[in-house]
């Protein structure tokens, strides 16, 4: 009986269950019928509302016509537009900003201004005259930099990362991704002039240390045995001199690292800890040389009308490396003016640098880095044929990294804020995925300068000469001695 009875009921159940399941599907059918039947009348509906839409846009377009061609310039909307073609979109914000802060104000990446560059010098492939190299030819990339020195830097490849500070401008993430992608690239990384941070040098291959302007500039000396290379700042190309960093713009572990107490700001001195006037450069730099048991010692510039006082000086303390940031260079956190008007541009520091130390007869001793506009590998590849042996790159590394992770914060948010260390949106970025990106672009510049050497004939890096390129106007003939194409 009770079997009998679970038989009916399963029965039921069945019945009821494929009841359900033909009417969902009539349901279904009938969506779908609906929906065509929608579809298929929606060029119906468009065409009968065409005519009705294009008289209002039509209406709508002559009334704007209208007003903008017949209201008073004191009325007239095209007031802004001339506005703007007068003082420029950037000038006008930079006002308003101005305006609204009543202190100076600072912009992230760097200088808009566009600085005689590399545009129009160009290559000069060989064709019937010679032969390129095949495909599969091994290209020698590998650079020195601090020759003289008893333990110098020997790098794979000729681009390196460039300083940008920790707590000062970038997160810890952005600087462990910057790090990472640089190792795996197989290249160096600079630690730039913020506290020194742990995680970044674990993360990082080849170390270099900057010695700066800040009360933790000297380094502690466990921190310098574990650099490959050390680097006095005395200026960049979008920053000098002091400015006072208020307390509650650095918060967290970098205010821990600087030493600074609860509400306790901090101000970048106009020199290195210990250095009050020129006279302390000397004793200066020899306890530097003890302290760094080998490794080369760079100095880190702008490029300024000074250009050969400077380097002579440099010579006079004994650097191995001197690395050179031209006006395009880049800072997270500097003001309109030294980014705008401080310094020369990048490729007139590298010629006249290469021509001084020439003159010198220590070009061969001395490593040149240049920095400061460089985004493309035809640029780089160029400056190393006008004698530069690497170069430094900052806003290309700090692009790539947030590649692919825009969306987190467009279009309410620019990009930096995924790197500030000020922004609330730096806990954002995915570190394993920047830096890969960054190991990417640095391996993409890479590929294909070694495609553009092989073109050129050559097997090695260091083949490369101003014979290879040809000026396309006077002006850059006459500031490289490159020979003109005319």
């Amino acid at each position: 009986m009770k079997a009998n009875k679970l038989k009916v009921l399963g029965s039921l159940s069945a019945l009821i269950a494929t009841g359900y399941a033909i009417e969902h599907r009539n349901e279904a059918i009938r969506k779908t019928r609906n929906r065509r039947i929608m579809l298929a009348t929606l060029p119906l509906a468009a065409l009968s509302v065409k005519p009705l839409l294009r008289k209002r846009i039509q209406k709508k377009v002559a009334d704007a016509v209208t007003t903008i061609t017949t209201d008073e310039y004191n009325q007239n909307i095209m007031e802004l537009w001339t506005a703007i073609k007068r003082a420029d979109i950037h000038n006008i914000m930079e006002i308003n900003l101005r305006a609204t802060q009543g202190t100076a104000i600072t912009r992230p990446i760097g200088t808009p201004k566009k600085f005689d560059g590399y545009d129009n010098i160009m290559f000069i492939p060989p064709q019937l005259t010679d032969l390129s190299k095949p495909g599969n030819t091994k290209i020698d990339m590998e650079v020195v930099i601090g020759k003289k020195a008893s333990k110098p830097l020997i790098l794979p490849i000729p681009l390196i990362i460039s300083g940008m500070a920790y707590g000062i401008a970038l997160s810890e993430k952005a600087k462990r991704a910057l790090a990472r992608g640089a190792k795996t690239a197989g290249t160096a990384i600079c630690s730039g002039e913020g506290p020194y941070l742990e995680e970044e040098r674990r993360e990082a291959g080849r170390y270099i240390l900057q010695i700066s302007n800040w009360p933790w500039g000297l380094r502690k000396d466990e921190e310098i045995l574990a650099a490959d290379m050390l680097e006095i700042q005395v200026g960049q190309g979008a920053q000098m001199g002091s400015y006072y960093v208020a307390p509650e713009e650095i918060k967290g572990k970098a205010r821990r690292l600087m030493g600074l107490s609860r509400n306790e700001g901090i101000s970048r001195m106009p020199a290195p800890p210990g250095i009050l006037s020129n006279h302390d450069w000397p004793p200066f730099f020899r306890k530097i040389r003890q302290r760094a048991h080998g490794i080369p010692i760079g100095i880190k510039m702008m490029a300024t009308e000074k250009i050969e006082e400077e380097l002579a000086k440099a010579l006079e303390y004994g650097v191995d490396v001197i690395a050179i940031d031209g006006a395009q260079g880049g800072a997270l956190n500097s003001n309109p003016t030294m980014q705008d008007d401080f310094g020369i541009p990048s490729l007139h520091a590298l010629v006249r640098a290469v021509k001084f130390l020439n003159d010198q007869r220590v070009r061969d001793q001395v490593s040149l880095i240049v920095s400061g506009g460089y985004f493309n590998p035809g640029s780089c590849l160029k400056a190393i044929a006008l004698g530069a042996d690497a170069i430094y790159l900052g806003t290309l590394p700090l692009y790539a990294m947030v590649n692919k992770q825009h969306q987190k914060v467009l279009p309410w948010e620019p990009p930096t804020t995924l790197v500030s260390y000020a922004s609330k949106y730096n806990h954002k970025l995915d570190k394993g995925v920047s830096a890969e990106r960054v190991a990417n672009v640095l391996r993409s510049m890479v590929v294909e300068m070694e495609q553009v050497l092989r073109s050129l004939g050559k097997t090695s890096l260091h083949e490369l000469s101003p014979k290879d390129l040809v000026a396309l106007d006077d002006f850059s003939s006459q500031l490289t001695g490159i020979k003109k194409a005319y």
